[in-house]
């Protein structure tokens, strides 16, 4: 997208928490579903992308032969770097005293990133998984999983957005959000990009998207260690979909007044 800024016509990139093609079919049969985006303009980014001396599908055209780029400076592209890049993040929070590991996705199902998981779960590692399909892993489990707590927020909208946290209060926190989930294909046979975001508004509307999905105990359903999904009892009455839609709807509200 190019837009003028400052009397400068600049480039900004679109980076979606969703694959465009799907996101365009599910908008066509007016699904209702939750999305995150982010409009880039750094110029780092750029680069990493192609910027002006390469093909703006880079990423993309690696699997085809038409570009030759395989390291990036900001992003973090399967099938080159994605899940070492993931399971690198998940051992220095295994490692780290004060370790916590959050994730936000729609399907867990590879094998490699369960099994580091649960060595950080057997490393004492706090882990916080909120996946709305597919889990393979199972949590809970005496020796295994004890540590890892799963759940699943399941509403009128279609919870698209991945999100991944690491870090602690002290070392701060690394949060990245991108189309990919855990599972073989997006990390291995798709061409998929996470994007470190790094400005403290958006991580601050990050850490409140999880909070809210947390603080759920009314769309909410969680894993036991029997791979038995349970309702969490109602008690304060928090909504993930109506809250954060009250929260967008308050911003649009704040963005058009004079």
């Amino acid at each position: 997208v190019c837009g003028l800024q400052s009397a400068v016509c600049r480039l900004f990139l679109p980076m979606l928490t969703n694959n465009p093609l799907r996101a365009v079919r599910l908008a066509q049969a007016r699904t209702p579903y939750n999305e995150l985006e982010v409009l880039e303009c750094d110029g780092i980014i750029e680069l990493d992308v192609g910027g002006a001396s390469h093909s703006l599908y880079d990423p993309a055209n690696f699997l085809t032969g038409y570009s030759q780029q395989r390291r990036y400076r900001k992003l973090v592209v399967a099938p080159v770097a994605l899940r070492q890049t993931m399971l690198d993040l998940i051992e220095a929070e295994a490692e780290a005293d004060d370790g916590h590991i959050v994730m936000k996705m729609n399907s867990l199902v590879d094998a490699e990133i369960i099994d580091a998981l649960y060595r950080a779960s057997q490393d004492g590692t706090p882990i916080d998984l909120v996946v709305r399909g597919i889990c393979c892993l199972r949590a809970g489990v005496p020796g295994l999983s004890d540590n890892i707590r799963v759940r699943s927020i399941v509403g009128r909208y279609l919870e698209h957005s991945r999100i991944y946290r690491f870090g602690s209060d002290a070392r701060g926190y690394r949060y990245l959000i991108g189309s990919a989930d855990m599972m073989p294909r997006n990390l291995d046979r798709r061409v998929e990009a996470i994007l470190p975001v790094d400005d403290f508004a958006l991580t601050s509307r990050l850490q409140e998207i999880l909070d809210v999905c947390f603080e759920d105990d009314t769309l909410a359903w969680e894993l036991g260690p029997d791979d038995l999904w349970r309702r969490i009892p109602t008690e304060h009455g928090h909504d993930t979909h109506l809250r954060l839609q009250y929260l967008a709807l308050e911003r649009a509200t704040r963005g058009m007044e004079p």
